[in-house]
């Protein structure tokens, strides 16, 4: 059989890739730590219709995100992180994939994990100390599956197996736990917007085969 000739990709597609590749950005930057306030200054001033062909579905999830930073100040989008996530001990919520996968952090989901990152070609960076398979660092990695030169690792089978693997089967508890703390307001909202997110993703992976 004769080769085909791939399609080549329009504007369009680069613009989308890139609204996934940001959009992964800056869940991650919103989940590892209390934004900063550069972060939230421009979440406050931002449009209220999120970049890419999935305006519609995400949009109310979208302009809720934005509604809450422009609500809430600073120190008290911090306090409610430091209430949800932090402290000493046992978290109100847990940001990580292998309490939600297994029961027990640093489980066999981290090892799997782990081995994964091995093999392409990812470590983890010195200094960092939450582990792999935070709901931040497996932003990172999809955010880079998409965006990255590499095309023999960043494409898109990659990314659906990543996906399917590490993040859709246990993100959509995470986003439950969250929604439902009673404290949560902000982030109540950047569930909400993760959840949509991560709902788009998985029905644009499975078109795709």
């Amino acid at each position: 059989m004769a080769e085909q000739p791939l399609p080549m990709p329009t504007r369009a597609d680069f613009d989308e890739e890139l609204a996934r590749a940001d959009t992964y950005g800056l869940l991650a930057a919103l989940l590892y730590a209390p934004p900063p306030e550069a972060l939230l200054a421009q979440l406050r001033l931002a449009v209220t219709e999120p970049p890419g062909a999935a305006q519609a579905y995400l949009q109310p999830a979208w302009q809720a995100l934005v509604g809450q930073a422009r609500t809430l100040t600073t120190a008290q989008v911090h306090d409610e992180y430091d209430t949800l996530f932090g402290g000493v001990g046992r978290p109100e919520v847990y940001l990580y994939a292998s309490h939600y996968l297994s029961g027990f952090l640093h489980d066999q989901p981290l090892a799997a994990l782990r081995a994964e990152l091995t093999e392409l070609g990812l470590t983890r960076a010195d200094g960092v100390a939450e582990s792999e398979d935070h709901i931040a660092y497996l932003c990172e990695v999809m955010r880079y599956l998409i965006a990255g030169d590499d095309a023999a690792i960043c494409n898109l089978a990659r990314q659906q197996a990543f996906f399917a693997r590490h993040l859709h089967p246990w993100v959509p508890a995470l986003c439950d736990a969250v929604q439902q703390h009673p404290a949560a307001r902000f982030y109540a909202a950047v569930a909400g917007w993760l959840r949509a997110f991560i709902d788009i993703e998985a029905q644009a992976f499975e078109m795709a085969g």
